[in-house]
């Protein structure tokens, strides 16, 4: 009986949790000198939307840049990935329920939590948009802007005007139920 119990609350809390591997994030810097783009698609993720609680990781690597010199400084020469391989994200998002997810419609909601860039934490509240499909397919996207002096990522000085003090960040995370 405990076990059927257990059983039953398990596959109950599971219905409620979507996941998606192939999220993307993007990011633009832009300066009278460079605009500076890059786009990253292998992006994981896993939201609760009972509890609320939302993760991510973002491989450092996976950005893609225009250019192949430009990705070589990112990884090398600011974002250290040898040392920092991941970029993540905990939180909650606040606005949507489970039960909004069985109507298409398009739901704005507030993110808030703790990301973590170059090993260094820090809050972050953005806006963003969950918007459900006739299908029943859900994506939930956010903007926001980072500074990367607030995660100790050193801008060389014979660079410094070619890289903006914020950087746009864009996210889109396309789930499936899990």
């Amino acid at each position: 009986m405990i076990l059927a119990t257990a059983t039953i609350s398990s596959a109950t809390l599971a219905q409620d949790r979507y996941m998606t591997r192939t999220g993307h994030v993007e990011f633009h810097s832009s300066t009278s000198m460079e605009d500076i783009h890059a786009d990253n698609d292998k992006v994981t993720s896993v939201w609760d939307v009972s509890a609320g609680v939302v993760e991510f990781a973002v491989l450092i690597k996976a950005f893609t840049f225009e250019k192949a010199l430009m990705q070589e400084h990112f990884n090398e020469n600011y974002m250290d990935s040898n040392t920092f391989p991941k970029a993540n994200f905990k939180g909650n998002i606040k606005g949507v329920s489970a039960e909004q997810l069985k109507t298409a419609g398009s739901y704005p909601v507030a993110v808030e939590g703790k990301i973590t860039i170059h090993g260094v934490e820090q809050p972050l509240i953005a806006k963003g948009t969950v918007t459900v499909d006739a299908t029943g397919g859900i994506r939930a996207e956010s903007d926001f802007a980072v500074k990367p002096s607030d995660h100790d990522i050193k801008i060389p000085g014979a660079v410094r005007k070619n890289i903006a003090e914020e950087i746009q960040v864009k996210v889109r995370m396309d789930y499936t139920k899990m």
